[in-house]
């Protein structure tokens, strides 16, 4: 392995700038990196996606912890950095220029990977739920390790009956375990986001059987759609979900964010084909 130059150099000297419209921010303090690429558990010898790595802070910190990286970057400008890494750990990264929204992820491998990634801003949210979304389960992935927006965070491990929980929460936890790992702040980043962040990580769990995923997101996208409205408003549009709750002895009258997760999943058990 060849001793890389710190981060700072490295983006100076390739004129590298965090992309506001590509939702970048870069962290440097490589002792917090380390602390990430750790919350998986030991990742020796185990393969890793990572997603928007953009100079390499993190691909470096789970090089050092022995991952098998695959990297997906859409913005060419830090590809020559990365190729660094890359020669430094030979064998150990493969870098693929692309855009992370039209890449399956179980394409990449053939067995079992992590996800651990900073994810852009802009797309974080769209890749999160579709990782979530596999009508087969359990997932290739065996963790989510997910840096994002603090509040988006605290959105994904939510309970009920907090102003935080909603559709998001329902679909991290109806199959899955999620957890607030860690806080950042936002002075460790480079430029400092307006917000703070913080990492959540996510296991597969066992899958309620007799629920469809897809009529999981339709209850669910229906219900916090209209959140301040009863039940017997937002769901009216959803074909019998109003006989459901009649025979589950869920009254209409309640809103959908006092509903537990465990309830929306017999809602949609009721509604599977």
């Amino acid at each position: 392995m060849t001793t890389l130059p710190p981060l700072r150099e490295v983006i100076a000297r390739h004129g590298l700038s965090a992309s506001k419209a590509l939702g970048q921010n870069f962290l440097f303090d490589e002792q917090l990196l380390d602390r990430i690429a750790a919350i998986p558990g030991s990742l020796e010898g185990h393969n890793v996606l990572e997603v928007g790595p953009g100079p390499g802070g993190l691909t470096r910190a789970l090089l050092r912890a022995g991952a098998q990286v695959t990297a997906i970057e859409m913005d060419r400008r830090c590809l020559p950095a990365l190729a660094e890494v890359e020669q430094a750990f030979p064998g150990k990264l493969k870098v693929i220029e692309g855009d992370a929204m039209k890449i399956a992820p179980a394409s990449l491998f053939d067995g079992p990977y992590h996800i651990v990634a900073n994810l852009p801003y802009n797309v974080g949210t769209a890749l999160f739920t579709g990782w979530l979304s596999s009508e087969a389960w359990p997932p290739q992935w065996q963790s989510l390790t997910l840096m994002f927006q603090e509040e988006v965070a605290r959105r994904i491990v939510a309970e009920a009956n907090t102003s935080a929980y909603g559709r998001l929460a329902v679909l991290a936890q109806w199959r899955s375990r999620a957890k607030l790992s860690m806080k950042v702040h936002r002075s460790a980043f480079t430029p400092p986001p307006k917000v703070m962040s913080a990492i959540v990580h996510v296991t597969p769990g066992t899958a309620p059987e007799g629920v469809s995923m897809r009529v999981l997101e339709r209850v669910t996208e229906a219900a916090f759609g209209q959140r301040r409205k009863m039940l017997r408003q937002s769901l009216k549009g959803v074909p019998d979900a109003l006989a459901a709750l009649d025979k589950l002895g869920i009254d209409p009258q309640r809103r959908a964010e006092t509903l537990s997760v465990a309830e929306f999943v017999a809602i949609a058990r009721e509604l599977t084909p």
